[in-house]
């Protein structure tokens, strides 16, 4: 078996990449990766080894290779296709590790400039992600270096992923491309100025904190910030004591905060269940 490794948050890839090894899986990887990985005495060899094509362009051409989409996408039940793998002298893929390039932390660093927020715009990255999850029956992929430890379990138990993994690992993937996209799109259109709405909104939030429950304790909630600073804004306060918020002491706090910035003079404001009062 084969993983590709290709990660810019290295967090745990080293131990992950070992326990990989030690089970006789074979590391393909790139780059900054390829680097940390020997240095670190993982047995890896260099994706360009596998392609038979150097990296080339500032490495923005490494993974947009036949032998590397093919042996992702490749159908191990469909005869068909792995005769073509044969034929084609090309070695399957089993798992891919991938997340992608820092795009929001470029562009959340003070004057940025728009070469280096493209710059860090990823493209191999989420190719392979794609790929990889759309044939998630056959392919292990991993985005989240808090899932190695799960997979890893299954592995080590099981010999094999299982399929429910599998398709939960898929979901997590189109989940962070679509964030990921969201992200670049927004970022686009605030450089251009443009305030017309969109035919098609979509918008990314990141999660802030799990709620004790919901608007009622049988729901479950859970509160989301928009990507940068919210300077003035619930979401960046930080709670000193007290149990888990629910979605009501959310939704009060949020409103009190929102109607205290309607005041020049001192301002005490109080919410419950949404009914506000003041006094000053």
């Amino acid at each position: 078996m084969k993983a590709l490794i290709s990660v810019s948050d290295k967090t745990g890839i080293v131990e992950f990449a070992k326990e990989l090894e030690s089970m006789g899986i074979e590391i393909i990887s790139t780059g900054g990766t390829y680097k940390k990985l020997k240095e670190e005495g993982v047995k890896a060899i260099e994706i360009s080894e596998l392609t038979g094509f150097p990296e080339c362009l500032d490495g923005r051409v490494k993974t947009l290779h036949p032998k590397v989409h093919a042996g992702i996408l490749a159908m191990r039940s469909n005869p068909n296709h792995m005769k073509q793998l044969q034929d084609l002298d090309v070695d399957t893929i089993d798992f891919v590790v991938v997340n992608l390039y820092p795009f929001k932390q470029t562009i959340l660093k003070e004057n940025v400039k728009r070469e280096e927020a493209v710059e860090n715009i990823d493209i191999g990255g989420p190719t392979m992600l794609r790929s990889a999850a759309k044939n998630y029956q056959d392919v292990t992929v991993i985005t989240d270096p808090n899932d190695y430890e799960k997979v890893l379990t299954e592995l080590k138990q099981n010999g094999k992923v299982s399929l429910d993994t599998k398709f939960y690992l898929m979901n997590k993937v189109f989940e962070h491309t679509a964030s990921y996209d969201a992200m670049i799109c927004k970022y686009l259109k605030d450089e251009r100025k443009d305030e017309s709405l969109p035919q098609e909104l979509t918008l990314t939030y990141e999660k802030v904190q799990e709620m004790r429950y919901g608007e009622n304790p049988h729901q479950i909630g859970a509160l989301y910030k928009e990507i940068g600073k919210c300077e003035g804004s619930l979401t960046i306060a930080k709670q000193l004591n007290g149990k888990e918020l629910s979605f009501n002491n959310i939704n009060d706090t949020n409103g009190a905060l929102e109607l205290l910035k309607e005041f020049d003079e001192p301002t005490v404001v109080a919410c419950k269940h949404g009914n506000p009062c003041r006094s000053r």
